[in-house]
């Protein structure tokens, strides 16, 4: 675990004159959880540096290149050798720009302390773009820095669980300092028109004119402008170490920070306040987020600024308030900032660690990206796609339903003919938006693992999964297709849900987390009770050769036809009623479900080879709505039933004496129909599978037992 601190170039990591950036890092960095594995990174020619781990980079002066690209440069060397798990970089996104072309990974961290529109490497929308897509997060020092970020960019382009706001930091007085207070009116900064020095100074003469028990402390100073302050009782005491610049304020009655530019956050009417003064700062930038309670000037000019004294110097109850809420409010301690950061830095290395921050699972955001077939006008609306989904939903989820088929199919054109950029730029867009908890992908092949890849760097605590319901059988259809089809994004994801038995899929890796789901039911969806009733048809089965194409396909050989004619022809006396063979089409819908109301049993024949826990979804619709199940006992469905809930053959033969044995007894019939149902809605309905995959998925360790789970 290693944290590198990379300071500006020349930022003076020293008590002997810090910069702002330095005492930011310092404060938070001694008291940090990781203080150990955080080393810091700058230039600075003073010999005593902050007690802290750190690296000076020491830089040969040379006339013929840039000495910041050589500190760059200098820092992505001694990194190769480190390979830190956070890099965090402050106030310089063109090194960003730099580092990141030789550091491939996404572990960038940009602290702005000023506005980011000022800076190079990020005054462009491009360049902030670039920066979006390289880092980790980006931190601002407040929020109207964070808006400055962002202006003139379009929502699509932005993450924001990437952008955090990180406030400055100060040490938190006691309510005693406000007895010790001192006539004192205090301006700290640069003593120029920028910092409204030319505004204070006329101000602060009337002010002490007409109040001769007080005085003017004046900390700064300023080498390109010259404002002439002469008064007896103004001191002008020039540049101050930290500490002392404190204790001035712990004496101080009155701070001032009338600054006239849009100050990003402003360190002097954070430190003010944190000591209990009574202070006065305009309406710019950052500055009102510095303090909890403040006369914030509406106009900055020497009226105004001179009421606002007067008022304070002769309403002394009105003042002790002002300076007693100061503290009492004050919440930008060290520990406070400094807890902010750690949770983010523990955020990464759980990420890196796979490990999952929310182990709650209620409540959650679920994007659940599958073919919710909607431009099939309700043919196909009767999927496990949507019964997984109303699963999501009972559990109490709010889900978000991304029918992947459906975009790409109303979205590709000629510049994109699959419709799969576009379809990929808008999960993208989705998720930025929805900031979903968990994303669950179902048969979504146009999904690149590219843009999983992206989305987990972009979102550390969001978990992954998917599930996958096709035949995996080496002998069944599409064997390599499906197998590279499941394989493709499996690298990114927390656990994948397969219909088969994941024991006899030695393709799979065994890093992954892979489980078995049987095929969910649904109380909505299978509600025929054929049990409870006589039927005139005694085996029902339907064959379809893709169900997107929905009709028959001519020369298409099936080995499940040659059964079903073999089947035919040795059981006599047997109504079969048979869809999807001998030009009979397949059969969709509402018309599937009156047809199979009229049957006792239903065959569940799968293409290719039974294997282990392998069904298609048919076993679903036959078992859910009381038909008698007919299923291959290669299947091993018998670890889940018995032969008072299904029927288990052995080959075309056996199949052919029990359907004759069973279409001529209905107490047996409708016994077994009705235990299949009731144990298989109790069971293998989709709240209980819908909740096995989000814990899986999350890594929650439920107790509850699943019939298909040890």
């Amino acid at each position: 675990m290693n944290i590198s601190v990379l300071l500006p170039y020349k930022e003076n990591f020293s008590p002997e004159y810090p910069g702002a950036v330095s005492l930011f890092v310092y404060e938070t960095t001694k008291i940090s959880k990781f203080r150990n594995d955080i080393t810091v990174y700058g230039n600075t020619n003073f010999r005593k540096k902050f007690n802290l781990k750190y690296k000076n980079i020491e830089l040969k002066k040379n006339l013929f290149s840039s000495q910041t690209k050589n500190y760059v440069k200098k820092f992505i060397e001694l990194e190769k050798k480190n390979n830190s798990t956070i890099i965090e970089i402050h106030n310089r996104p063109i090194y960003i720009q730099i580092i990141s072309k030789e550091i491939n990974k996404k572990i960038f961290t940009l602290y702005f302390h000023n506005d980011p529109l000022s800076m190079d490497g990020s005054k462009t929308i491009s360049e902030r773009k670039k920066l979006l897509k390289i880092c980790y997060k980006i931190i601002f020092n407040s929020s109207w820095s964070k808006k400055r970020f962002l202006e003139g960019m379009e929502n699509k382009f932005i993450n924001s669980d990437k952008l955090l706001i990180f406030h400055q930091s100060a040490k938190k007085g006691s309510l005693n300092l406000i007895k010790k207070k001192k006539r004192w009116i205090t301006f700290v900064g640069k003593l120029n028109k920028a910092k409204g020095y030319d505004i204070f100074s006329s101000s602060i003469k009337q002010i002490l004119n007409k109040y001769p028990d007080w005085t003017a402390k004046i900390i700064g100073d300023e080498k390109r402008e010259k404002i002439i302050l002469k008064h007896k009782r103004a001191e002008i005491l020039g540049f101050k170490k930290h500490h002392e610049v404190i204790n001035i304020f712990k004496k101080t009655n009155i701070a001032v920070a009338c600054s006239r530019w849009e100050e990003p956050f402003g360190r002097t009417s954070l430190e003010a306040s944190a000591n209990g003064c009574a202070v006065i700062i305009t309406n710019k930038g950052g500055l009102p987020e510095t303090v909890t309670d403040a006369k914030i000037l509406k106009k900055l000019n020497v009226k105004s600024l001179t009421k606002t004294l007067e008022t304070l110097i002769k309403n002394p109850n009105q003042r002790k308030k002002l300076q007693k809420l100061s503290i009492k409010n004050f919440y930008l301690t060290h520990e406070f900032v400094t807890s902010l950061m750690d949770n983010y830095r523990s955020e990464k290395i759980s990420y890196l660690k796979r490990i999952n921050i929310r182990k709650n699972s209620k409540n959650l955001r679920i994007l659940h990206i599958t073919n919710f077939n909607e431009r099939l006008d309700g043919r196909l609306f009767f999927n496990t796609g949507r019964r997984i989904n109303n699963g999501f939903i009972r559990l109490g989820h709010s889900v978000l339903g991304f029918s992947d088929r459906d975009i790409q199919k109303y979205y590709k054109n000629i510049q994109d003919f699959k419709g799969a950029r576009t379809l990929n730029e808008k999960l993208r867009k989705t998720c930025y938006n929805y900031k979903p908890d968990l994303i669950m992908l179902g048969h979504a092949d146009l999904i690149t693992s590219e843009q999983i890849e992206e989305l987990r760097n972009d979102y550390p605590n969001v978990k992954f999964g998917q599930w996958f319901l096709d035949p995996l059988n080496k002998k069944g259809p599409d064997y390599e297709r499906n197998k590279k089809r499941i394989l493709d994004k499996i690298n990114y994801l927390d656990a994948s849900f397969v219909t088969t038995s994941p024991s006899v899929l030695n393709f799979l890796p065994k890093k992954t987390n892979n489980f078995y789901i049987p095929n969910p039911s649904d109380d909505s969806f299978e509600t025929l009770n054929n049990f409870s009733k006589p039927c005139n048809v005694d085996v029902f089965f339907a064959l379809s050769h893709g169900v997107h194409r929905g009709v028959l396909k001519s020369g298409k050989i099936d080995d499940r036809i040659n059964f079903l004619k073999e089947l035919s022809e040795i059981t006599p006396d047997v109504k079969f009623d048979i869809y999807g063979i001998d030009r009979v089409q397949p059969i969709w819908a509402d018309h599937y479900f009156k047809t199979i109301s009229n049957a006792k049993m239903g065959l569940n024949l799968s293409r290719g080879e039974a294997i282990k826990y392998y069904s298609s979804d048919r076993i679903t619709q036959i078992v859910g709505n009381g038909l008698v199940c007919l299923i291959d006992e290669k299947t091993q469905y018998r670890d889940f039933f018995n032969n008072s809930e299904m029927v288990f053959y052995k080959n075309v033969s056996d199949l052919s004496e029990k359907i004759l044995r069973i279409s001529r007894d209905e107490k047996i019939r409708k016994k077994i129909a009705k235990n299949g149902k009731k144990k298989y809605m109790k069971y293998f309905n989709s709240s209980l599978v819908a909740e096995f995959i989000i814990n899986k998925t999350l890594g929650v360790d439920s107790k509850k037992k699943y019939l298909w789970h040890n």
